[in-house]
């Protein structure tokens, strides 16, 4: 296959998810084999909200929204076009992919097949219904990937690299067990956001979006905010306040009953708007309903703090604070090019 046939895959998979991103599919015309395959998606993504309740119809929806909008020519060409594809030795790469929010590790999946290689896919138990679909559509719109992408539950096996998301406990197994083969392991990371107290509300409520969508459960969620000393949260709460019909999704009730019950046992000072927690902590993975909070004295003095502890970190929500920060609202809907932890996968790829 030549890239340019890679990439028409890709886009005619992009049109075909496109109808699945309200919650009336709609079918449209002249989408390759979508008799075959329009009604067998909807089933899938019945199946993926029934299977994981984190994965809400809204969140499944979102996610193949960002990931159709993304599958375009105009991106594809421009991601693309700064590498050169002279793989005549296509290799199989093998990915563990993590399951906390929908096609997680569909990005990884893209990188190796439009590099040329074959893909070998270990998906977590939280995250097994879309993915395969997709692949399948895949196949059977351009056969010449039939063979080049597995699924397995077993023990990887026969594979010449492997991109591996976990925990951080899990990444240390991962860096000793791939240690002899090409590798990219990818740990435990959070975002964050930094305020000035000068935001507008605009800027506030697309930060709820960062903090919110998929319930937080994802690396690029913000999960802490640095804000000035004696910085008014009334002005955030009002805005974020749009997401309190999250308290009545069980899931995320049971965690914010949780830990507010954990705060206040533990006698932690901690903000509460009746359905999310603002609590002043040093660390960056806050738990469900809660987001972490620490306080600058200075620009100058938060850069060099986010400098050095930027391997904890996936992305800054700023205005004006970095030349790599996020527009508010941005951080679920990341460029082609804009690579997890900042590791060039397409570059690991094209070298292996």
């Amino acid at each position: 296959m030549t890239l340019t046939e890679r990439k028409q895959a890709f886009i005619k998979l992009g049109e075909f998810i496109s109808q699945f991103v309200d919650n009336t599919p709609l079918q449209k015309e002249n989408i390759p084999k979508n008799d075959s395959f329009f009604e067998g998606m909807i089933h899938q993504i019945k199946l993926a909200e029934e299977h994981n309740g984190w994965f809400t119809s809204d969140n499944i929806q979102f996610a193949l929204k960002s990931w159709s909008e993304a599958l375009t020519e105009s991106n594809l060409n421009q991601w693309l076009s700064n590498y050169k594809f002279e793989n005549n030795n296509p290799k199989t790469v093998a990915i563990i992919m993590a399951g906390n929010i929908p096609l997680v590790g569909f990005h990884d999946f893209l990188s190796v097949l439009i590099s040329g290689h074959k893909v070998l896919v270990k998906q977590s138990s939280k995250d097994k219904q879309l993915l395969p679909y997709l692949a399948k559509y895949l196949e059977h719109t351009t056969p010449d990937f039939k063979g080049k992408i597995t699924f397995t539950n077993e023990k990887l096996q026969d594979f010449d690299a492997i991109i591996a998301t976990g925990s951080d406990n899990t990444a240390r197994y991962f860096e000793y067990y791939f240690k002899t083969i090409p590798h990219i392991i990818r740990k435990n990371r959070n975002s964050v956001a930094i305020l000035s107290g000068n935001e507008t509300e605009s800027q506030l409520n697309a930060l709820g979006e960062d903090i919110f969508r998929y319930y937080g459960l994802g690396c690029r969620n913000v999960s802490k905010l640095f804000v000035p000393k004696e910085y008014n949260f009334d002005q955030f709460y009002k805005a974020v306040y749009s997401w309190h019909y999250l308290v009545d999704k069980q899931k995320y009730a049971n965690n914010y009953d949780y830990n507010k019950a954990v705060y206040l046992m533990s006698e932690f000072k901690f903000l509460d708007n009746g359905f999310f927690m603002l609590k002043e902590d040093k660390n960056y993975s806050s738990p469900i309903a809660t987001c972490f909070f620490e306080t600058y004295n200075s620009i100058d003095e938060l850069k060099h703090k986010i400098e050095n502890e930027s391997e904890s970190i996936q992305c800054v929500v700023a205005s004006g604070f970095t030349k790599n920060e996020v527009a508010f609202g941005k951080t679920q809907q990341p460029h082609l090019w804009e690579y997890a932890d900042n590791i060039d996968t397409v570059d690991f790829l094209l070298k292996i």
